[in-house]
């Protein structure tokens, strides 16, 4: 059965692809080697960073946040309208959310002392100096919002989703699989940090590698309540709407003398929590286009040092970690990777790390860019 739109990859990129072609009244089929989504879109955060970023991907990450609440209702998962609270707990770091907040205005960023960032999030008071609201950010459960989305398409009229099908090839109006071509008006590849194992030249162009990251799933005896998310001064020089700032400078200036171990682990530390009350911790960041099999930095000094910043933060040393996991995403020097690789074929990454902020926005752009007669189901 041919449909208007083949989507190669049922990760958080490929779903938005489907989930904007069924809101144009486009038949889909999606295609994925796995029996379902077990890459990056399940391995975050769930954290809608939508203040943090600028230029295109602040669009994006604006148009995404609308999807996300709709298909919160439509699709049946958990979303909270959380916002998130960042700490400083230098001067330096406070400067760098004051400059934030003068660009961007007190509908975006919301500058907090002490006591206020107290009272939002359970942070150490010791050390602490500001901090600032984010009141637009959102979050969800990856590990229960993925499958919904995907769930949900299928239940749609004119939608297929072919688990357990690995695609061997595409081009012009057609997806090789080992179960059969699929066939289809226009392609989307969305296959993540493997666009070099189907598409080696375009992944070549892009100078695409592997960012691995460490994260953690801890647990807090006798549980805290930690609704927004919660970024620190390292995020402050991972997220451009911060790292811009000539206060961030400072803050790396000052970091190499005093951190060099978080700038060498590339260290974003930063917290979201479970529904189920469980906080999830991170993470560090190495790059390579083939990771090596056993990490020369070592994942448990990484974990450690994850640790140990998180005690510090939250003033609690009876951590328990749960869970260890290693995500892997599609790294390159531009935000998104957008290729025509034939007529009405496009390889489509988020190689930034912001897949689940800015897909549902990135979605509409490329199917804008595609030859799409839409047939109505």
């Amino acid at each position: 059965m041919k449909t208007d739109l083949v989507v190669v990859g049922a990760g958080i990129v490929g779903l938005a692809h489907a989930v904007e072609a069924v809101a144009r009244g486009m038949s889909v089929t999606v295609v994925d080697r796995d029996d379902r989504a077990v890459g990056a879109s399940v391995r975050n955060f769930g954290h809608g960073c939508v203040t943090a970023q600028e230029g295109e991907a602040l669009c994006f990450a604006e148009r995404a946040r609308a999807t996300w609440l709709r298909l919160a209702r439509e699709a049946g998962f958990w979303a909270r309208e959380s916002g998130t609270v960042v700490v400083a707990r230098h001067e330096d770091e406070r400067a760098c959310l004051a400059a934030l907040a003068g660009r961007r205005g007190s509908d975006d960023v919301v500058l907090l002392d002490a006591a206020t960032v107290r009272e939002r999030v359970p942070v150490a008071l010791d050390g602490l100096v500001g901090g600032a609201f984010l009141p637009r950010d959102i979050r969800v459960e990856p590990r229960a919002a993925v499958p919904a989305i995907a769930a949900w398409l299928e239940r749609q009229p004119g939608v297929r989703v072919l688990w357990s099908t690995p695609v061997t090839g595409v081009g012009t109006g057609v997806v090789h699989t080992g179960r059969g071509d699929v066939e289809g008006d226009a392609v989307v590849v969305c296959t993540g940090h493997d666009v070099d194992r189907l598409l080696p030249a375009v992944a070549d162009d892009a100078g695409l590698r592997r960012c691995e990251l460490q994260m953690l799933q801890v647990r807090v005896p006798g549980g805290i309540a930690l609704d927004p998310a919660l970024l620190t001064g390292s995020s402050m020089l991972r997220y451009p709407a911060f790292s811009g700032t000539d206060a961030a400078a400072a803050i790396r200036r000052r970091w190499a003398d005093e951190r060099p171990e978080m700038l060498a682990a590339v260290v974003n530390h930063m917290i979201t929590q479970r529904p189920d009350g469980d906080l999830v911790v991170g993470d560090t960041h190495t790059y390579a286009r083939t990771p090596h099999p056993f990490d020369p930095l070592g994942s448990e000094r990484l974990d450690d040092l994850l640790l140990t910043e998180t005690r510090i933060l939250l003033g609690r040393d009876d951590l328990e970690v749960v869970h260890r996991w290693r995500g892997v995403y599609a790294s390159a020097g531009t935000d998104f990777l957008r290729v025509a690789i034939a007529p009405g074929v496009a390889a489509v990454s988020v190689t930034s790390g912001i897949g689940m902020t800015t897909a549902f926005g990135l979605a509409p752009d490329v199917l804008d860019s595609l030859p799409l007669g839409a047939t109505r189901v």
